[in-house]
């Protein structure tokens, strides 16, 4: 069976020979591994079925200055590193200091035209056997994408009271990616397999904003995704992070048809139940524990982990198992080997 077919028959809700296999590293992390396979490619080493194409930007970006880098929306990073990793974090928040509607009119945003399509076909037949996804998980990324520019307590100002500054801003990621999306769909010529999105919904103990709000902002922007994906035939996936179980039938309406990144340890989260209510309606990507298990259990305790979403969560299709983040730097390598090998059913 090709990773394709694996893939293909697994969100049909049919089981495969093994699931589907994703996975989401820090570059830390990565580092310490493709040390330890001596350089091998770790998504044959840990047989991952995914491969994403995207096309590649040509325009450019604000001249680094101070250590500050620039991304193509004009926000500024300055590396950070912590006991768990260097990290960019953002500095310089552009967008922040759009005030007015007139500021709005103003900015230089980034053109879809700056992207070159033309490769996505290349790229599509270089992996022909894999399952192929365009897009990821900044995309709308509307909560943290905007954020890294205007600042997290204004971000959340503007969706609590719709202001028309900040929506017209979020309106601006919303649309750019968008067309993107639907550009790269375009020169895909149906060989697409999965759309891939991002937008993170809940915290650690529930659901980020009011039923209503989510109703008011997130749904309309994010159904526009989800039905983008069909029109070219295409599931639509889409990571978020934290408890999303109060929305998981919000997003089965929508027509949404992978919840990605999946973690298990909210309270809301118990993998059994969500998967119960879920099942033959929202397939799941992750659910590997990031923040207990993997770093912090034993190898022992990893494979009965690993175990069990093989054997009771991904009976009957639907799920694709991965880490539920990326895995962080304090991850003993040989955690990261259990769970891996189990779902491989082999020694890596």
């Amino acid at each position: 069976m090709t990773p394709k077919e694996r893939v293909k028959l697994c969100l049909a809700w049919k089981e495969p020979d093994r699931p589907p296999i994703q996975t989401y590293l820090t570059p830390e992390i990565e580092a310490r591994l493709q040390r330890h396979f001596s350089g091998r490619d770790l998504l044959e080493v840990f047989g991952v079925d995914f491969r994403s194409v995207n096309a590649l930007w040509k325009g450019g970006c604000r001249e680094p200055r101070d250590g500050i880098t620039y991304d193509i929306w004009g926000a500024g990073y300055r590396q950070m590193k912590t006991e768990f990793g260097t990290y960019d974090e953002a500095c310089d928040l552009a967008l922040g200091r759009i005030k007015t509607m007139d500021d709005v009119d103003r900015y230089p945003w980034p053109a879809v035209n700056d992207y070159d399509f033309s490769t996505v076909r290349e790229q599509i037949e270089r992996y022909k056997n894999f399952a192929i996804c365009l897009g990821g998980a900044g995309m709308p990324d509307i909560v943290n994408g905007v954020s890294r520019g205007r600042g997290m307590e204004q971000v959340m100002m503007d969706i609590a009271i719709q202001d028309e500054v900040g929506m017209a801003i979020i309106d601006k990621r919303v649309d750019f990616y968008h067309e993107y999306l639907r550009r790269g769909l375009e020169a895909g010529q149906g060989r697409i397999d999965i759309v891939c999105l991002g937008e993170d919904c809940g915290t650690q103990k529930g659901r980020l904003v009011s039923p209503e709000l989510f109703k008011q902002v997130f749904l309309p922007r994010l159904k526009k995704f989800y039905d983008l994906a069909h029109r070219f035939g295409a599931p639509a996936m889409m990571h978020s992070c934290g408890d999303t179980h109060e929305i998981m039938p919000t997003f089965i309406d929508m027509g949404l048809d992978i919840l990605d990144a999946m973690q298990p340890e909210p309270p809301g989260m118990n993998p059994g139940k969500i998967r119960k209510m879920c099942y033959g309606k929202l397939a799941f990507c992750g659910l590997i524990s990031t923040q207990q298990t993997l770093p912090h259990g034993t190898v022992e305790e990893c494979r009965a982990e690993a175990r069990h979403r093989i054997d009771v969560i991904g009976k009957g299709g639907g799920y694709i198992f991965a880490p539920a983040h990326c895995i962080q730097p304090d991850t003993p390598i040989e955690n990261i080997l259990a769970v891996f090998e189990e779902a491989n059913g082999r020694a890596l």
